[in-house]
C-alpha cells in the first residue's frame, strides 16, 4: 500500500551529528573527533562534575522529592538563582523586581520562547543574526516564519578575527525593532568577542535602532573560568536600560548536557512588564511541552544556593576552562613550531569551547580522509577533542594539510 508521505522529502542532515556517526564508525587507531560541542577530559571522555554526582545522589536519599509536575514556567526556585547568576547577586534590576525567569529547555528552548514571544506579541518581523552563528539559531527563525531574516558581519577571514565595523554597518541597515541575536560570551563557533569597548558601541547602536535583544548565554563561567568576567556584557546592557532576554544554558557549565537545564530571563523597564511578558511565554510553554523537567534544575537549583557546593562548582568550572586554555596554547605552539603557513596567534585570542581555525573546506576534507581527523566544513574545531595525546598528530596533520592544499 502506499503511503500518503511518500513524496514528504528527506531533511537535510545536521552535520555536526553526521560527523560523530562517521567518527564512531571509524575503525581507524588514530582517529580523532573535533565536532562534538561537548567537554571531555584529557583521556577523551566525558566528564560528569563531581560536585553533580555529589547533589544526584543526596537526592536519590531524600525521600521528600517526588515526581511530581512543575508549574507551567518551572520551579520558582532555580529560576530565581538562575537568574541571579547571570545579572549578580547585587542587581538592581533584580532589587526592584524587574528580572526574573522562566525555566526553559536548556538555551535551545529558552531561545525559542523568547523568539516566539517576540513574533507573535511584539510584532517582530525581522531578526539579526552573526555570520556565522550557531546553526540552530536561522532554523528556529525560520521555523517560526520571520519574514526578513538577515545576518550581521562577525568574522573577518583576513584577521581571523571581529569585522567590528562591518557588524555596526548591518546594524544601523536593519529595519529598526529588529530582534538581534548576541553571543553573551565565547561566540560560537568563532571563539570572537568584541572588547568591552566594543560591547558598549554596540549598545548604543541597539538602543538607536529600538532592537529586541536576546542574549544567548551557554557559556558563563565555561569561557574564562571566572563567572563575573562571562556575565559583562549582559551586565553592562542592563546598567544601560536595555530591555532584554537571556536564553541561559547549563549544558556546558554544569555538564547537564541531556537534562535540558535552562532558564529565560527576562529583564524589563517596569515589574508591571515583566509579569506580562511571564504571562504570555507561560502560554508558550502550555502549548509546546507542559511543563520542563526537574531533575537537572534540582542539581543547578542546590549547587548554586549551599555555598560549599557552589565554591566546589566554581572549581569544576575552571578546571574545564583551564584544560581548554591550555589545549589553545599547546596547539598555537605546535604550529608555530612546524613553521606552519600563516599566523596562529588567534587560536589564543579566541576563547570557550570553539575555535575558527581559518582553515578551508578542501583541508578539512583533507584531514578527514588521510587523517581521520572529523571537524566541521567552516574549520570550526572543538578544543575539547584535543588532548596531549593527540595534540602531535593533529597539528602535523594541520601543517600537512595547509602546505599541501592552498584553496
Amino acid at each position: 500500500m502506499a503511503s500518503r508521505f511518500a513524496d514528504i522529502p528527506f531533511a537535510p542532515s545536521v552535520e555536526v551529528f553526521e560527523l560523530v556517526a562517521k567518527f564512531n564508525a571509524d575503525p581507524h587507531p588514530n582517529k580523532v573527533n573535533l565536532s562534538v560541542g561537548a567537554y571531555r577530559t584529557d583521556e577523551g571522555k566525558p566528564w560528569v562534575l563531581p560536585v553533580v554526582r555529589k547533589v544526584e545522589q543526596a537526592m536519590v536519599a531524600d525521600d521528600s522529592l517526588t515526581k511530581e509536575y512543575l508549574p507551567i514556567t518551572g520551579m520558582p526556585e532555580f529560576c530565581e538563582v538562575a537568574t541571579s547568576l547571570v545579572l549578580g547577586a547585587d542587581s538592581q534590576a533584580i532589587a526592584t523586581k524587574r528580572a526574573g525567569g522562566v525555566q526553559g529547555l536548556s538555551g535551545t528552548g529558552s531561545l525559542r520562547l523568547a523568539m516566539t514571544f517576540l513574533k507573535e506579541q511584539c510584532g517582530a518581523k525581522a531578526c539579526l543574526n552573526s555570520k556565522p552563528t550557531w546553526g540552530n539559531h536561522l532554523l528556529m527563525f525560520r521555523h517560526l516564519h520571520y519574514e526578513d531574516i538577515r545576518e550581521y558581519r562577525y568574522w573577518d577571514p583576513s584577521t581571523k578575527g571581529l569585522d567590528f565595523s562591518g557588524m555596526l554597518v548591518d546594524f544601523r541597515a536593519a529595519p529598526d525593532k529588529s530582534v538581534v541575536v548576541l553571543h553573551a560570551c565565547a561566540h560560537n563557533p568563532t571563539g570572537v568577542d568584541p572588547s568591552h569597548e566594543q560591547w558598549k558601541d554596540i549598545c548604543k547602536v541597539v538602543q538607536e535602532k529600538k532592537f529586541y535583544v536576546i542574549f544567548d548565554c551557554a557559556y558563563q563561567g565555561f569561557a574564562s573560568g571566572d563567572l563575573d568576567k562571562d556575565a559583562w556584557a549582559v551586565r553592562y546592557f542592563v546598567s544601560q536600560g536595555v530591555e532584554l532576554f537571556i536564553a541561559q544554558s547549563f549544558a556546558k557549565n554544569f555538564g547537564l548536557y541531556n537534562e535540558r537545564v535552562g532558564n529565560l530571563c527576562v529583564v524589563a523597564a517596569t515589574p508591571d512588564a515583566l509579569e506580562r511578558i511571564k504571562s504570555q511565554v507561560k502560554l508558550i510553554v502550555r502549548g509546546n511541552y507542559s511543563n520542563p523537567p526537574a531533575h537537572g534544575a534540582r542539581v543547578v537549583n542546590t549547587t548554586l544556593r549551599d555555598p560549599e557546593l557552589y565554591s566546589e562548582w566554581k572549581g569544576c568550572i575552571k578546571t574545564m576552562a583551564n584544560r581548554v586554555l591550555a589545549m589553545r596554547k599547546a596547539l598555537r605552539d605546535r604550529l608555530e613550531a612546524l613553521g606552519t603557513p600563516g599566523k596562529w596567534n588567534h587560536i589564543t585570542d579566541q576563547i570557550g569551547m570553539f575555535s575558527y581555525t581559518g582553515l578551508t573546506q578542501a583541508q578539512v576534507a583533507y584531514l578527514v580522509e588521510h587523517y581521520h581527523i572529523y571537524l566541521m566544513k567552516s574549520g570550526r574545531v572543538s578544543m575539547c577533542g584535543l588532548s596531549t595525546s593527540n595534540l602531535d598528530y593533529v597539528a602535523k596533520a594541520m601543517h600537512d594539510a595547509i602546505t599541501k592544499i592552498t584553496t
